[in-house]
């Protein structure tokens, strides 16, 4: 176990029940576990009960289309009022016969709510240190297109909102971390010409999406291939992210796409990652951000099991405890 240092730097939760997507259940023809965010923050308040709330920031409302706008295509955005695009996006054929209004309600707009929690979490990040997002990392849309559940890039309009505020400036430095099971060709596709935006990412490139143009894009390209086992995944983890983040700092801002994909028993990811690789993984992570003292978020990004939310809450878990003012349990 890799023990993490007891930093300044403070967590937010950001959180609201309405991240969880319920379709009348036609959210179960994806494998996507589309409640984990819920069973997350559940599994976090059975652990801290009230404490929790002083960690906790509820979005106030969803991103707006101004703020979607700073990234995606106004083409693009038009064609989500497509059921039959959104049931493409979405990997689940029977949308297209559903009416749009309805896919916007009851998908969409729990998304853009994660969307907007994404940059709460990323304001939270650079005045308290770090920001976790019980949803988001949406990495594979991109400026005019949504594929694999993502139809928003959160992280690429949380950099572009916090650049058009001033909050950080264009020439700063900002990390993405991309430890999803799946390549991040959405993200890589939108900064790819960005010098200031870096991406990190390591997945199992035997797997979707495979986008070699994309791959341009990746500063640091870390492929791996299916069963790919706890101590190689550490191994590489150690070698290279470490170096890494120092060789760019000072790093404004990084954002650590957190999938839970790489589990051993996702059917999606094809790695063979423990419950404590899965945990030591972030443990490795979160520590040498604290350690480099880099403001950072956390999102989700994918996960498709049942036992994702448990292996979300272990990490926050460990993170709160080692972070926070609360006392562990």
């Amino acid at each position: 176990m890799i023990m993490l240092l007891k930093s300044e730097f403070q967590p937010k939760l950001i959180y609201s029940p309405e991240y969880n997507i319920n379709f009348f259940g036609v959210e179960k023809l994806h494998p996507f576990d589309s409640c984990k965010y819920g069973r997350s923050w559940n599994e976090l308040f059975a652990i801290y009960g009230k404490q929790l709330q002083s960690l906790h920031i509820l979005p106030s409302r969803s991103i707006s289309h101004h703020e979607l706008s700073t990234v995606h295509t106004k083409s693009y955005l038009e064609l989500l009022s497509s059921s039959r695009y959104l049931a493409q996006a979405l990997e689940m054929p029977p949308l297209a016969l559903c009416p749009s209004r309805l896919i916007d309600k009851h998908i969409l707009n729990p998304m853009r709510l994660a969307t907007m929690g994404t940059l709460i979490a990323a304001k939270s990040a650079i005045k308290n240190g770090i920001g976790i997002n019980l949803s988001g990392g949406y990495h594979h849309a991109s400026e005019a297109n949504g594929e694999g559940f993502c139809i928003y890039s959160d992280i690429g309009i949380a950099i572009a909102s916090l650049r058009m505020e001033g909050t950080i400036q264009e020439t700063d430095q900002v990390v993405i971390i991309d430890l999803d099971a799946h390549q991040g060709n959405g993200l890589e596709r939108i900064f790819l010409n960005d010098q200031n935006v870096k991406i990190f990412d390591v997945y199992n490139a035997e797997i979707y999406p495979n986008d070699g143009w994309a791959k341009r894009g990746i500063d640091l390209d870390i492929p791996l291939k299916s069963g790919t086992s706890d101590r190689k995944y550490i191994e590489l983890l150690q070698e290279y992210l470490p170096s890494y983040l120092d060789s760019i700092t000072p790093i404004r801002l990084a954002f650590y796409n957190a999938g839970t994909d790489i589990y051993c028993k996702d059917p999606l990811g094809k790695l063979d990652i423990s419950a404590q690789g899965v945990l030591s993984r972030d443990i490795l992570v979160f520590k040498t951000l604290l350690e480099l003292k880099i403001p950072f978020v956390m999102v989700l990004s994918g996960g498709y099991t049942k036992d994702s939310y448990l292996l979300i809450a272990n990490s926050i878990r460990y993170l709160i405890d080692n972070t926070s003012g609360i006392p562990a349990p």
